[in-house]
């Protein structure tokens, strides 16, 4: 008994000593400030050195192999968390700025929104404006997904109508520095920090469906004026916050899927694990199933309308671009005040 119990725990610490050299071994290689070479030697090092440590777990030096691998991985992990967010450094034009805002009761002063001019991926118009709105003709919400690595993954843009037609939508990005790119394994390790970005539609959802050619969803939520109102200035209070101390994207903890959560509660929904939060190409199926789009609609309906690709092309960056792609698009009635 006493040996099959070893061989069960064995196994478990196996386990987790393989978990902890993959990470371990990834860290070093993704944020090691060296020279390639030396980052994939010390990876690579690691990594025996855990198949080492997992070898001698059925051996007479199990003890020690787990002692002295726990304290190299706790040596890790405090290099780990020495690691900070730049503030300043040479950014891409299009996520260089950090939107922040304050608020004079009704009204919202908006510093850095973008509302770049897009003639193709590399050829624009940079503007950065500053803007006040005023919260007391804050109307609607509605979501918008763009789709760029097939029906699975997507970027998530919420999107606030004023009264008048006036449109404002938020946008979480990696802050990537100039000639940098995405990478969402790379992402898992600190690689870039978060920016929130606040633009026009034609800006940063008009990038997306006429310059990148992604395929573009709207989805208009049910939401009262009120709930608007409350995701808005949470949005602005994420936002200052991270003007006054950066933070990391993650991939999967800190990412423009993150705001469904905020997004459900805000609209009265509850919001229990699923695993669309991180499959998040499925969130409208979420949100349909959480009663947060029109309910009179079948799914397959609003996902039929939802597409703007067409609409948008053929309005060509417009001023009228935030009317134009919402033309068929179902709106659901007023939710009830909360």
């Amino acid at each position: 008994m006493r040996r099959s119990g070893w061989a069960i725990l064995a196994v478990l610490l196996a386990i987790l000593i393989a978990i902890a050299v993959t990470w371990a071994s990834l860290a070093l290689w993704y944020r090691l400030p060296v020279s390639e070479l030396a980052r994939g030697f010390a990876a690579g090092l690691f990594a025996l050195f855990g198949l080492f440590t997992i070898t001698r777990l059925f051996g007479p030096w199990r003890f020690k192999a787990v002692v002295i691998f726990a304290a190299t991985f706790a040596l890790v992990l405090v290099w780990w968390h020495t690691i900070k967010p730049l503030k300043n450094a040479s950014w891409a034009p299009d996520v260089a700025r950090q939107v922040t805002g304050e608020f004079n009761g009704d009204l919202l002063t908006l510093t850095n929104v973008r509302d770049f001019e897009w003639h193709g991926s590399t050829d624009f118009l940079e503007r950065w404006t500053t803007r006040t709105y005023d919260m007391s003709k804050l109307r609607t919400i509605d979501l918008f997904m763009s789709y760029w690595a097939g029906p699975e993954i997507a970027h998530v843009i919420f999107s606030f109508g004023f009264e008048g037609g006036e449109q404002l939508a938020w946008s979480i990005e990696v802050r990537r520095r100039v000639g940098g790119a995405f990478s969402p394994v790379a992402d898992l390790f600190k690689s870039n920090p978060l920016v929130i970005i606040a633009a026009d539609e034609r800006d940063v959802v008009g990038v997306r469906s006429n310059v990148r050619r992604e395929d573009v969803q709207i989805y208009r939520l049910k939401a009262s004026p009120e709930q608007a109102r409350a995701l808005l200035r949470e949005y602005v209070a994420d936002a200052n916050a991270l003007a006054a101390t950066p933070a990391f994207y993650n991939s999967l903890t800190s990412n423009c899927t993150t705001t469904v959560v905020k997004m459900m509660r805000v609209v009265g929904g509850t919001v229990p694990f699923d695993w669309r939060l991180i499959v998040n190409g499925y969130l409208p199926d979420y949100a349909y199933d959480h009663g947060a789009l029109d309910m009179s609609a079948s799914l397959a309906d609003l996902r039929t309308a939802a597409h703007i690709d067409q609409r948008a092309r053929v309005d060509a960056l417009s001023p009228h671009f935030s009317k134009s792609i919402r033309v068929g698009v179902p709106s659901p009635p007023p939710a009830d005040p909360q």
